[in-house]
């Protein structure tokens, strides 16, 4: 499982990606927001790279990026293999994408934590972190349901709908694990 999620996520996540910063970029054309620099800067800090002052260099800034979104692909790709499919899990993975970021960014000292950010560049963050993981999670599931079907939860759903404590695990030989 864990070999199929890693191309899968990756080649998912960079999809994302890609829809996510076509959609900045049409955004910024509307708003007139300028390019954000925190990428960069968070890449710098985390490998030790020398730092910039303004505008920082565009291969650094996209290396994290889409360096980010395709690893982060990775985690919402497990989540498809595993069955967790369709759009609550999309949901559930824009709160991952959000927190990594806020991680990242706090802990380089990069950024600041989200509610003291202007309302309006917290609407956009979030609206385009909702984006790139909506579009992971499709290209994901896609990828999931056609090489292996339903996920083990799914086919242990499907015994019977609905949580019922009669209602046992799958056998061990139908689920990941050993």
């Amino acid at each position: 499982m864990f070999k199929r999620a890693l191309w899968q996520g990756l080649i998912a996540g960079t999809a994302g990606g890609v829809v996510m910063t076509l959609g900045e970029k049409l955004e910024q054309a509307v708003t007139e927001r300028p390019d954000s620099h925190v990428p960069a800067r968070v890449l710098q800090r985390l490998t030790g790279l020398p730092e910039h002052p303004g505008r920082q260099p565009l291969p650094v800034n996209w290396a994290m990026h889409f360096g980010q979104a395709a690893l982060l692909g990775v985690l919402r790709s497990v989540m498809a293999q595993a069955g967790l499919r369709g759009p609550v899990a999309s949901a559930k993975f824009t709160v991952a994408r959000l927190t990594n970021d806020q991680i990242l960014e706090n802990a380089t000292g990069v950024g600041a934590p989200p509610p003291t950010w202007p309302r309006r560049e917290l609407v956009i963050d979030v609206l385009h972190k909702t984006v790139y993981a909506f579009v992971t999670g499709a290209v994901a599931d896609a990828l999931a349901r056609r090489s292996i079907g339903p996920g083990p939860g799914q086919r242990h759903a499907a015994l019977r709908p609905g949580r019922r404590p009669d209602v046992g695990p799958l056998p061990r030989g139908e689920a990941y694990g050993r």
